[in-house]
């Protein structure tokens, strides 16, 4: 015979010796259940009928353990009613079960309130866990003054005791009693060997009374195989109590049936009652690490993501709906916010007015709108209102998030309260840009104060949680308005910050720049010029003390030094154009700035410019964000008034740039100096640059008799300013002169002094102009000049008297005060 064909012929006896042991098993466990259903049904079939009884009733609890021992036959199904559901997760039966149907896909929907049962064992869970110390004390007392005293009772009474058992349990029970709570739990399984219910480590009286043909038998004594069961059980109390927990208590089957797992979640989640037990599905998920074994560790990945990705899959969808009931209760305090906005109290002044004039109020008018606080008033507790069920879903789902801090599952520590956390970051970073109702497309966005007021509402609710989670309110909101103040948060969505940036700048300071918005420094705001055709929002009330305020409350200082960034920006970018028009006319201005004194060469001279108005205009557009930029600022001095520089400290743009990052005003801008200097070119040397920086004031200056013939040039009393906003011309000068020349380490002064010596010599000019439309407006232009000199810290009023006398000043109001007055008076 052949290697292969031996090989064969003994794979061949082993099958058979297989299949016959098989057969043996299957005969087995035929005679299992026939026994076991001739004895159900000798006894009357009590489990049964206790089990029809409670059918129809939630009372699982009840109807668990005897479900578990009946272990579903088809045998005891004719016992059972037809339509019986048992939800059998402890015997690891992943699925409704229907008795009396032979189609496994034939099932019930799952019970809500198995979520009840999963926490209430859970919980029982944690107090054996917590409590692990008191059951071990308990039991090491139990061992040593029952069971010890009742084994030698039991041990006295026995009728038929050989020597060496006589020994052994002598020895047994002497043990026992010498337990006490300073020896300890460690060396007890060790020394009765009791330690677990296999069998090498069965006790040597099992083994003496187990053999053939013992002088002791144990059926003719069921009380010693009792009474050493219940030792050993409380042995296992001391030394193997997690693996008792596990054993009576492992929801690890939950692994394998996931779909019905997370139908049951599902369905819990749609229950208002069972919500705060639906924390209990995140902690079975820390039973899955049972379902390991050595043998198997290519499964360990495998369980280990299911695990993770279900109990992670579930705390998100609690912290979601948690998250979606507090920003439904915050959008509801906003609401009752708002009815506080000073806007909303014209209709109660105009009837109180009405009232008091004894008016008749319009037939047609607006509907009656509910006083702040008519909400609260109720005549029956019974009606529920809507914050009244988002409290009381709140409060279910915060006892969830409450439950635990912290559980494992698969060596990774979980905490709930940080999924709340993340989602409710989110969710306010999103509703706070959506507060402001920013439309890019038609430019319309909500004013900062009604924002402000809507945004305090938000985080007052929201420091209130501390009444119901565990939950760090104030890490949330700190943590979201800092967001709020950078470009971008944490998801790379837009912030309140980019969006009132890019707003101001599109919107208001682009229509500032055609003319439509005027700076009025006696209002302290921008303000809109009605034109006919044409519908412009209210410049006013997006810029005026109170809103400028609310910005800079909204942004804080991070986001005021972005808008701040971007404003300089734009700043730079109308530099570079001016210094490209000085480049065009460097010989004419060079000539212009050594031959000022000389009547006869201007007037040569000046015709010779180009571009004089552009200069004009691109130096006004420079004023008007400087002015905005400064409004800004004022608002958060305001905001920051607390905060001040305290004790003596060294003038240096170092101190300048922490003053203007409180909102303090600086004689140099910082910011303009920064930006400014980054213009420099490597194909320029600094003597070019300087000599560009003088030449663009000489430019501005000879250039400013060119604004007398625009009739927009009229110095309007009431608004403090002219309609084309030229007196942001101040402001530009003044600021940007400081920033170039602090650049290039000049002495300021020095330069401006220059300045106003050419820019006098030229107003006074325009009193020898013959063409009265180009002196049309001079005395209004005039007082351009003392704007300039109150706007700078480097000049004052004796300079300008050197150069320009006063006397022309006082004229100049008096001739402008008298046109207001003239223009006010009614026409015949």
């Amino acid at each position: 015979m052949s290697l292969p064909s031996i090989y064969q012929h003994k794979f061949a006896e082993k099958l058979t010796i297989l299949n016959d042991r098989g057969k043996g098993v299957l005969i087995r466990m035929y005679n299992i259940k026939k026994v076991g259903v001739a004895d159900l049904r000798g006894r009357g079939g009590g489990e049964a009928e206790f089990i029809c009884s409670h059918s129809n009733r939630n009372e699982f609890g009840a109807v668990r353990w005897p479900c578990f021992q009946l272990k579903l036959s088809d045998s005891i199904q004719p016992c059972l009613p037809p339509g019986t559901a048992i939800w059998g997760e402890g015997c690891g039966i992943g699925s409704p079960v229907t008795l009396g149907s032979r189609s496994p896909g034939a099932a019930l929907s799952p019970c809500s309130h198995i979520a009840e049962l999963l926490f209430f064992l859970e919980q029982l869970r944690t107090l054996v866990h917590r409590h692990s110390a008191v059951i071990q004390r308990y039991h090491i007392q139990y061992l040593a003054r029952f069971d010890a005293l009742l084994c030698a009772g039991l041990f006295q009474n026995l009728t038929v005791c050989p020597e060496e058992e006589s020994i052994i349990m002598s020895s047994f029970v002497s043990t026992l009693s010498s337990l006490t709570l300073k020896q300890g739990v460690r060396w007890l399984p060790r020394t009765l060997g009791l330690g677990s219910f296999s069998p090498p480590s069965l006790p040597p009286t099992q083994a003496y009374t187990s053999v053939a043909k013992a002088p002791m038998q144990l059926r003719e004594s069921p009380d010693v195989s009792r009474v050493m069961n219940l030792i050993m059980f409380h042995s296992k109390m001391l030394d193997s109590l997690e693996e008792l927990v596990v054993e009576t208590s492992d929801l690890s089957a939950f692994c394998f049936y996931v779909r019905p797992f997370e139908k049951l979640f599902a369905l819990t989640m749609e229950e208002p009652a069972m919500l705060r037990f639906t924390i209990a599905f995140p902690l079975v998920c820390s039973h899955f690490a049972h379902c390991t074994h050595p043998m198997c560790p290519e499964e360990y990945p495998h369980l280990k993501s299911c695990s993770l990705g279900l109990c992670n899959n579930f705390l998100e969808e609690i912290a979601k709906q948690a998250t979606n009931c507090i920003m439904d209760a915050c959008a509801e305090q906003r609401k009752l916010s708002e009815q506080l906005l000073p806007k909303h109290c014209a209709s109660t002044i105009s009837k109180a007015r009405n009232k008091k004039a004894h008016k008749q109020p319009p037939k047609k008018g607006e509907p009656e709108r509910d006083k702040p606080g008519a909400e609260s008033q109720r005549k029956d507790r019974i009606v529920v209102t809507n914050m009244d069920k988002l409290h009381q879903m709140l409060s279910e789902l915060s006892l969830s998030v409450n439950h635990v801090p912290s559980f494992t599952v698969f060596e990774h520590v979980v905490t709930p309260a940080e999924y709340l956390s993340s989602h409710l970051e989110t969710r306010l970073n999103r509703s706070f840009v959506w507060m402001a109702s920013y439309s890019q497309a038609t430019q319309e966005i909500a004013r900062p104060s009604e924002v402000l007021a809507g945004l305090r509402s938000y985080i007052a609710f929201i420091q209130s949680l501390g009444q119901f989670t565990c939950v760090d309110a104030s890490r949330i909101i700190r943590n979201v308005l800092l967001q709020q103040t950078q470009p971008l948060d944490s998801s790379g969505e837009q912030t309140l910050t980019t969006i009132y940036t890019n707003w101001y700048l599109e919107a208001l300071l682009r229509q500032a720049s055609t003319g439509a918005i005027v700076l009025s420094p006696a209002m302290q705001a921008f303000i809109s010029v009605p034109r006919e055709g044409e519908q412009s929002f209210s410049a006013e009330e997006f810029s005026d003390i109170s809103e400028m305020r609310a910005l800079a409350e909204l942004l804080g200082p991070y986001g005021m030094k972005f808008l701040s960034d971007n404003l300089m920006w734009h700043v730079t970018s109308q530099v570079v154009e001016l210094k490209k028009l000085v480049t065009e006319n460097m010989d004419v201005l060079v000539q212009i700035r050594s031959n000022f004194y000389k009547p006869e060469q201007m007037v040569s001279l000046l015709p010779r410019l180009t571009s004089a108005d552009n200069v004009l205009k691109r130096m006004t557009i420079i004023g008007e964000i400087l002015s905005f930029r400064f409004m800004a600022q004022s608002g958060l001095c305001e905001v920051g008034a607390d905060l001040s520089l305290r004790g003596p400290c060294k003038v240096t743009l170092s101190i300048f740039e922490l003053a203007t990052a409180a909102g303090i005003p600086c004689d140099i801008d910082p910011a303009l100096v920064t930006a400014l200097s980054n213009l420099k070119t490597d194909s320029s040397s600094p003597e070019e640059e300087y000599k560009s920086a003088c030449l663009l004031l000489v430019f501005v200056a000879v250039s400013l008799p060119l604004l007398a013939s625009d009739p927009f040039s009229m110095y309007s009393i009431e608004m403090d300013g002219y309609s084309n906003n030229i007196h942001c011309l101040a402001k530009a000068i003044i600021q940007v002169s400081a920033a170039l020349f602090t650049v290039h380490s000049k002495n300021i002064e020095t330069h401006l002094k220059e300045f106003l010596l050419l820019a006098s010599v030229s107003l006074l000019q325009l009193g020898q102009e013959t063409d009265k439309l180009r002196s049309k407006n001079r005395e209004s232009i005039s007082l351009l000049m003392h704007l300039i000199v109150e706007e700078s810290s480097f000049l004052t009023v004796d300079m300008l008297e050197t150069c320009f006398p006063y006397v022309l000043l006082r004229n100049a109001y008096r001739e402008v005060h008298r046109a207001f007055l003239l223009s006010k008076l009614p026409a015949h």
